[in-house]
């Protein structure tokens, strides 16, 4: 009798667990480059952006992760600015330094290291914890990131024509993006993907200008314009908007190194006030919780803003 009544508990229990085990993700449902360029397309009346700096700085995750990553998206929606880096056999994997200690359990150059090797390192959280994360190619990353988020690929060691390959090989421009530092940069890229879009380094109406003669869309770029508020900003913000741009201030060289969570926030709030429509940030959690009020209840970008359960695979 015993018998008979506790299994079909057991068996519901065995249903009911998997589905309690994934938690829904705030992810960034943009699926064609023409939704991704119009995701990013100023209109004055836009949600703020998060985007996080390596994926974020959290105890118990190691940055540049699919670990971290799909943390923060449980937290809020944001895109990743990630780092690939060459191995001595090749192969793309995402790390920030060019050694390995501040980060992995390895020492040395990562460039001395095959892809084999380098798997048997384990990742290390911003406090130096090790974890049981790996590095991860950025194969992997861009196949994660799919339905999910944005990749905003960093310009580190790796040839421009392999990140152009792999990103047409995974057909991943309506999802991954590239960080430029010049005009030329960006033209690279463009003329084998006229659907790229770039988080460019716009701080000057100078540089501005080195992006026009190029003839890089206005419609396919994000502008850096640096990691501070300050009264030059209102120029760049006035001119780069009229032309449909959307304007990034990274907070991770001086508003997440404020020493209290309420002195970050007040500064996380600035900076969407002063005019940025992205802020790229160590703490995107932190970062969400700060501008929560802030988020318009109507806007049309809201398309692009889901909840969605997806298993914790990486």
């Amino acid at each position: 009798m015993l018998r008979r009544i506790c299994l079909p508990f057991f068996l519901l229990l065995a249903l009911t667990l998997p589905a309690q085990a994934q938690q829904p993700l705030q992810v960034l449902a943009i699926k064609t480059p023409k939704e991704l360029h119009s995701f990013f397309r100023w209109t004055g009346k836009d949600i703020p952006i998060i985007s996080g700096h390596r994926g974020g700085m959290i105890k118990g995750f190691p940055e540049n992760s699919m670990a971290t990553f799909e943390n923060t998206l449980k937290h809020t929606p944001a895109f990743f600015e990630i780092d690939p880096r060459l191995t001595k056999d090749s192969v793309i994997v995402i790390l920030h330094d060019a050694t390995l200690e501040r980060t992995t359990t390895g020492t040395g150059k990562l460039s001395d290291y095959t892809w084999a090797e380098l798997k048997k390192l384990r990742l290390k959280d911003p406090e130096g914890n090790v974890t049981e994360h790996r590095i991860p190619t950025l194969a992997e990353a861009i196949e994660w990131a799919r339905g999910k988020t944005i990749l905003n690929l960093d310009k580190k060691d790796v040839p421009f024509p392999m990140i152009a390959a792999i990103i047409r090989e995974h057909k991943a421009d309506a999802f991954v993006m590239l960080t430029v530092h010049t005009a030329e940069e960006a033209l690279y890229y463009y003329k084998g993907n006229k659907n790229q879009m770039f988080s460019a380094f716009v701080k000057t109406p100078q540089a501005m200008a080195e992006y026009e003669k190029a003839g890089i869309p206005w419609s396919q770029m994000i502008a850096y314009i640096g990691p501070d508020i300050k009264p030059e900003n209102q120029q760049m913000y006035k001119l780069l908007n009229a032309k449909g741009v959307m304007c990034m201030i990274s907070a991770a060289p001086t508003f997440d190194k404020l020493k209290t969570a309420e002195e970050r926030a007040a500064a996380y709030r600035a900076v969407f006030k002063d005019g940025a429509s992205i802020l790229e940030s160590d703490l995107p959690i932190e970062t969400a919780e700060a501008i929560q009020a802030m988020i318009p209840t109507k806007s049309a970008k809201s398309i692009y803003f889901r909840k969605a359960v997806v298993s914790e695979r990486f």
